[in-house]
């Protein structure tokens, strides 16, 4: 580690884009397998089941999201704040830092699931929920909420793990995860025939694993991981630092489920078919983009790193790769997905009708994947810099604007609103992080 305040690195571009390929493809796998759980579930139980199962499960999601999101922008956070500090060398601070928020959000986060599987039925009929999905719907909510607080905790460690510069753990554990998920939803669904709730008993079986297994592997190839449970484990000081980071991607993005709730209610207006074809469209969607989320977290990562060792100049150079990488990677997935789009949703058990809607969505959504990503590299930067405050105003600002976009074009663009919406909402995304980074330069 060089002394904090040089700058005395002169990595090629090549040197840098390995550096950030390298960790960043693990994070990228680790996504990709994590939503498998729902692919998984989605797949099996669409195609044992049927359209009416399909489309309970994808009727669930923004509800399951919202968890989740709360979940990963608060940890998302803290894993900037383990990197700063762990390239600015206080490891010491590591452990304290770890078990307060494994501690703190798991107490957290087992209270608002026991609020969620109470209140289940209520969300559902808040989103007006199709009365032929409702209760298979109320079945799957009710039991995959219970495995929010395994997420949580798994969520703290895979920060620490990718603020040390370690991405390769959090695969691994998602890697068993998804397999023990995928395995027993064969045996639950298409074996035992239960349907959704085998689908959702087996999605908290492996979160459970994965759980276990972060913990073990942490605890066993660190010692600076380890902590005993006891009042020294709880830091004040450590909670007050991590909530800086944390509160403000969680607001965010928990202001972002609450709006997806908000679009989830406005699509369910469309129908039965709409709703299986884009709920289906936004689960493809959400592995394809992936690539670019997680370049865009490693470039965070590299750059809070940088920061913390006082390696302003290192950290342009992480960003101007970033944007390089990011666009090849977002022009490939556009090429990918447009033609492939109806296959796509096909392989799920969906109609049809349902089909056509898909493939029509994903010709106009993949359209805007280039600016998805140019905004996702740059905010990395920023995000990677401690200004996630910002980061959060973007969010929250672009989201208002989809919002105001589906209910002002829908005479216009119809059901295919919600794809123009979200596109347009994200140059203007783009817009905000531009003016952001420059507003930085110029300081």
């Amino acid at each position: 580690m060089t002394t904090l305040g040089q700058d005395n690195r002169t990595e090629s571009f090549s040197a840098l884009a390995r550096e950030l390929i390298g960790f960043s493809l693990p994070l990228i796998l680790s996504g990709i397998l994590q939503q498998l759980y729902n692919w998984a579930d989605a797949f099996i139980v669409g195609n044992v089941e049927g359209e009416v199962a399909l489309a309970a499960i994808g009727g669930t999601t923004t509800v399951v999201s919202f968890y989740l999101m709360a979940i990963n922008g608060f940890t998302l956070g803290l894993a900037i704040l383990f990197a700063q500090k762990y390239g600015a060398g206080k490891s010491e601070e590591l452990p304290r830092l770890l078990s307060t928020f494994a501690i703190g959000l798991c107490a957290v986060f087992s209270l608002l699931t026991v609020a969620g599987v109470l209140l289940a039925p209520a969300f559902l009929r808040l989103l007006h929920t199709t009365a032929d999905t409702f209760a298979l719907a109320a079945d799957y909510l009710r039991i995959v909420l219970l495995g929010v607080p395994f997420l949580s905790v798994y969520n703290v460690y895979s920060a620490a793990l990718r603020g040390m510069g370690n991405s390769k753990a959090p695969f691994y554990a998602v890697m068993i995860s998804s397999l023990v998920n995928v395995g027993l939803d064969i045996v639950f669904v298409a074996g035992l025939g239960w349907s959704v709730t085998g689908a959702a008993i087996a999605t908290v079986i492996s979160q459970a694993a994965m759980t276990v297994f972060i913990i073990l592997y942490s605890s066993r190839r660190y010692a600076g991981l380890r902590f005993r449970l006891g009042r020294e484990a709880f830091d004040r000081q450590m909670l007050a630092e991590g909530c800086h980071f944390g509160f403000p991607p969680m607001i965010q993005s928990s202001i972002t489920s609450a709006g997806n709730l908000v679009l989830q209610n406005f699509m369910n207006g469309f129908g039965t078919q709409t709703v299986a074809a884009i709920t289906t469209a936004y689960r493809v969607d959400t592995i394809v983009i992936l690539p670019m989320i997680n370049l865009g977290s490693g470039i965070s990562t590299l750059v809070a790193q940088s920061k913390g060792e006082g390696q302003e100049r290192r950290a342009l150079k992480i960003l101007g790769v970033g944007l390089v990488i990011m666009a090849v990677i977002s022009l490939a997935l556009t090429a990918l997905v447009i033609p492939m789009g109806a296959y796509l949703i096909a392989m799920f058990g969906a109609g049809a009708e349902a089909v056509a809607i898909g493939e029509a969505f994903f010709v106009r959504f993949a359209s805007f994947y280039i600016v998805f990503g140019l905004a996702a590299a740059i905010r990395g930067y920023v995000e990677g810099s401690g200004d996630v405050v910002y980061s959060s105003f973007a969010g929250i600002t672009t989201l208002v604007c989809r919002i105001v976009l589906s209910y002002a074009l829908v005479g216009i663009f119809d059901n295919m609103v919600i794809a123009f919406a979200e596109g347009f909402s994200w140059i203007l995304l783009l817009l905000l992080y531009v003016c952001r980074f420059l507003q930085k330069r110029r300081r």
